[in-house]
């Protein structure tokens, strides 16, 4: 059953064309994720469709008899209302009669209006329901009822925003970055809840791992045009990479069509005959497909990083508290060259309080931070990128420098850098306030590597960030050669870039955890799935042995307690030392990035333009690139085979 038909739309602001004349349809139970790159339109689009914007041409029809609820990034709630008052504002009647019901509790010397209270529930069976009420305001952790919601923070407004649209029970969710403001524990819980829910939905969202496990279908808009995908995030990526590689065989054919009517075109008298002139014509329509090139923005980062020295970053029994909250207490680490960290935890156990005194941004109550004389902080902040008014994008960076040092003592213009950040020309020169949030969050990106730091810490980048852009990211990011510490809810992100946790318990505790996200929830006895989530990335991240030998380990690890105690306490990584097990995941990356540069390097070698001199030089590169990468396997099976032992 066909809900919702988009025919034809186009949407602009003034010469900036965001989208034109693009159609598809909603049907009911598809859940659909939305891909396309920031300033593509994205949130436009949804705000047509659900019938808050108008398109420059074309229509959106919907079924009447169906109710649409929608979650912009920003909820929009009345601030005067308290919790409970915004959840029963809702249109949905089973919820008129539980507040009717909740308010009979309260005054339990009116039998009769109990009395009815009671029977309404009964009538409408809404008994389940409101059981399925109160656990999603526990889930979502909205517990105090009768705060204002001029009172909530961003990520409250968020999670009660999220529980009014499940509570209202429509038959389509439109969603635009749902996971943004959640602790990942909500974001584990929200997207179970999607995936058992008779819903259909349509969103846009950062989280891969969300798109992997709840969507069933991709659409992505590149180009101006729309792919459709009829399958989940991996099923996208598989055949995105085969589509591109036909098309990539197909230009190639019209490549060599093309020389060999340009050689005819040179040789051909003046006069022409009907024939010749018909296939003139054919040749320009060749020559326009051949020169046709895909419009691929990808961010290459070569940025140039200052030396770190032996003394680092260190933590001597640093304590931090605000009032009665203890957020770090005795806290103890030193950094070592190249630690790849993240930290994960629940929203108010001190993350970014962390970060802010390892920077030196608020002081700690006791103990000392020792910075070490060569690090150089790279610092990308939640608050994001501090506009002036008037301010353009290119003035931006200038404000860095006008040229970027890059390695092998090359230097980049301001301008070629922000080009790298998929900036052109023309959006170089406009104001910062007419970005995107997504494009405004890639500035700021901008702003901090070009600083050329060696010690980077991100909180939450990832927010607002395209799948294209994140892609970029994470490539840079596991070819930088300084420290690395990331706060992050997107776990795709974490499992793929850190080897290492810091894991926030609360009241000053932290783990330290060798390994990433998807092994620190497998060991926790966590989600049932969470090596199917690392079985996404296998042959993207860590290659299908990583994946038998994280299943040999989740067999293994102790399922009968739930007990939280040490890693070091429970030894599920079999006979492997703490540095051979820093070793294994180092080996998995090491090997991932290797295959990459063997699939990139054999590509090369098709292009039928190559010289003699530069096929035995690529060659040469190439069998270096197999012989580390066979002794890099090498030790890998090694290491695997004493883990499964």
């Amino acid at each position: 059953m066909n809900y919702l038909s988009v025919e034809n739309v186009a949407k602009s602001f003034g010469e900036r064309v965001l989208f034109d004349t693009i159609s598809f349809g909603i049907n009911k139970d598809q859940k659909i994720g939305f891909v396309a790159k920031n300033g593509s339109g994205k949130t436009s689009l949804l705000h047509i469709i659900a019938g808050l914007d108008i398109p420059d041409t074309g229509q959106v029809i919907s079924r009447k008899e169906i109710t649409i609820s929608f979650l912009p990034q920003e909820p929009n709630l009345d601030p005067s209302l308290s919790v409970e008052e915004t959840i029963f504002a809702s249109d949905n009647s089973t919820l008129k009669i539980i507040e009717n019901y909740e308010k009979a509790l309260l005054d339990m010397e009116d039998q009769d209006a109990y009395q009815k209270a009671f029977e309404a529930m009964d009538a409408a069976q809404a008994w389940d329901f409101e059981t399925q009420y109160k656990q999603i305001l526990f889930k979502l952790k909205l517990d105090d009822l009768n705060r204002k919601v001029a009172m909530l923070s961003g990520g409250q407004k968020k999670r009660l925003a999220l529980a009014v649209l499940l509570l209202s029970k429509p038959d389509l969710v439109i969603l635009d970055e749902p996971t943004n403001h959640l602790d990942l524990e909500m974001i584990e819980w929200l997207e179970e809840y999607f995936k058992k829910e008779n819903l259909t939905l349509f969103m846009v969202t950062h989280d891969r791992y969300f798109l992997e496990n709840v969507c069933n279908e991709i659409v992505e808009l590149e180009d101006g045009v729309l792919y459709t995908y009829k399958g989940n995030y991996a099923y996208y990526l598989e055949n995105k990479e085969a589509r591109r590689a036909s098309e990539a065989a197909e230009l190639a054919k019209t490549k060599q069509l093309y020389k060999k009517e340009l050689d005819w075109m040179r040789r051909q008298p003046k006069a022409r005959t009907t024939k010749s002139k018909s296939r003139i014509d054919d040749f320009y329509k060749i020559k326009e497909a051949a020169h046709k090139r895909r419009l691929e923005h990808e961010v290459q980062l070569e940025i140039n990083m200052e030396r770190l020295g032996g003394k680092i970053l260190e933590f001597h029994k640093v304590s931090k508290a605000f009032n009665n909250l203890t957020l770090l207490d005795n806290f103890e680490y030193v950094f070592k060259t190249g630690e790849r960290i993240g930290i994960i935890g629940k929203n108010g156990t001190g993350k970014t309080t962390f970060l802010n005194v390892m920077t030196g941004a608020i002081p700690p109550d006791s103990g000392k931070v020792i910075v070490g004389d060569t690090v150089k902080f790279g610092y990308y902040t939640q608050s994001g990128i501090q506009e002036k008014k008037g301010q353009k994008v290119i003035d931006v960076i200038k404000e860095f420098g006008d040229f970027i040092p890059l390695k092998k003592g090359r230097i980049i213009s301001a301008g070629q850098l922000l080009e790298r950040f998929l900036f052109d020309g023309k959006k170089q020169h406009d104001y910062v306030e007419k970005l995107s949030g997504g494009e405004r969050k890639r500035l700021y990106l901008c702003t901090v590597f070009i600083q050329n730091p060696n010690f980077l810490i991100l909180d939450e980048p990832t927010n607002d960030l395209d799948v294209v852009t994140l892609n970029v990211l994470e490539s840079f990011l596991l070819d930088f050669p300084g420290c690395l510490l990331v706060v992050s809810h997107d776990r795709y992100f974490m499992d793929k870039i850190v080897d290492h946790l810091f894991v926030f318990k609360g009241d000053g505790v932290i783990e330290n955890f060798p390994g990433n996200y998807s092994d620190f929830r497998a060991y926790e006895g966590g989600i049932h799935n969470a090596f199917a989530k690392s079985s996404l990335q296998d042959s993207r991240l860590l290659g299908e042995r990583s994946g038998k030998a994280k299943q040999e380990q989740q067999k293994e690890a102790p399922q009968e307690t739930k007990e939280k105690v040490s890693w070091k306490e429970k030894q599920h990584s079999g006979n492997l030392s703490y540095q051979e097990q820093k070793e294994h995941a180092k080996l998995e990356r090491d090997i991932a990035k290797l295959e990459r540069e063997k699939s990139e390097k054999e590509k090369i070698f098709l292009d039928p333009s190559l010289t003699q001199e530069q096929i035995t030089k690529e060659s040469a590169q190439l069998q270096l690139i197999i012989s580390q990468l066979e002794e890099k396997e090498e030790r890998w099976f090694e290491l695997s085979s004493k883990l499964e032992g």
